[in-house]
């Protein structure tokens, strides 16, 4: 099956290591937001951060933060939300993030 890329698809690039991105970002959010209580909770590329984490909009800006500041400029977080749709940021899940980072170019 072929799919068309649409304007918000990002194409990982060659070797980008996906798995070490999620570790990355789990680790982000343990750090900047442990009143969540996230211990023990398998954060997967399916977990959504509203529907399964319940985080509000406050926390996402504090993981962009968080990761803004181990990603550097490289990794353009405000544009990335302001292609969103309001719908697609409350279903937005850990692995779009992810494959959006692991895209950009190093």
């Amino acid at each position: 099956m072929t799919t068309t890329p649409t304007s918000d698809t990002v194409t990982p690039l060659p070797g980008a290591d996906e798995s070490a991105v999620l570790a990355e970002v789990t680790e982000a959010l343990h750090a900047v937001l442990p009143e969540l209580g996230l211990e023990g909770t398998a954060i997967t590329m399916d977990t959504r951060f509203v529907e399964d984490l319940d985080l509000e909009s406050i926390d996402l800006v504090t993981l962009t933060g968080e990761l803004g500041r181990r990603y550097g400029d490289r990794v353009d977080f405000p544009a990335f939300f302001a292609s969103l749709e309001l719908t697609e940021i409350i279903e937005l899940s850990v692995g779009r993030m992810v494959h959006y980072i692991a895209g950009r170019p190093r």
